[in-house]
């Protein structure tokens, strides 16, 4: 065998080797998608912008319950997308607003905070069970600027709520990609509204 059919059949070797290490992985990626439940969405027009109420259903996992209490905060994430119908042309996609809340651990106090953002008021909580209470239920939450929409027409909004891993230390985002215990996302959830 000539040098050169060796190193085509190492590099026919080593592709097969890495696409069997690839494949396990992407079905798993997969399962994380519907642990958070979306129980009701309601869009509504209020003062010229699109209103989001929203409730969502979940509870941590031990993991990300014993991270959360060792001190690593968790950041959950409110995705918005609003599609404008045209009848004449492509639909139009826009970007909604997303909103971010952060909850975090005080062993000093024996209690737990979310953060709202930067004009929210963070809050205290005793219990874990109250801490998830704002993050499960938005109430009021902007999700389009202001003079975006447009009366007569329909639209199609779509919100998810998800844990944002990225956010999480360098050696936990490791476990994402082989545990589905670190991964928290609802599925895409679509209103349809007509201003």
């Amino acid at each position: 065998m000539s040098d050169r059919t060796v190193s085509v059949a190492r590099r026919r070797l080593l592709a097969t080797a890495s696409l069997a290490l690839v494949l396990p992985v992407a079905p798993i990626a997969q399962l994380a998608a519907e642990t958070i439940r979306t129980r009701s969405a309601l869009v509504r027009v209020q003062d010229d912008t699109l209103v989001l109420d929203a409730d969502f259903d979940f509870s941590l996992t031990p993991p990300l319950e014993e991270a959360l209490v060792r001190g690593t905060p968790l950041y959950f994430v409110l995705d918005s997308e609003i599609t404008r119908s045209r009848a004449w042309w492509f639909d139009q996609t826009m970007r909604g607003l997303s909103s971010q809340r952060r909850l975090t651990y005080s062993p000093l106090t024996n209690s737990y905070r979310v953060d709202t953002g930067p004009l929210g008021q963070p809050g205290t909580f005793s219990t874990l069970d109250e801490a998830l209470r704002p993050i499960r239920l938005i109430r009021g939450r902007p999700i389009s600027e202001r003079g975006v929409i447009r009366a007569g027409e329909r639209y199609e909004v779509s919100v998810r709520l998800r844990l944002d891993t990225a956010q999480l230390p360098k050696p936990l985002q490791v476990n994402t990609l082989v545990s589905r215990e670190w991964s928290l996302a609802s599925d895409w959830y679509r209103v349809v509204v007509s201003p």
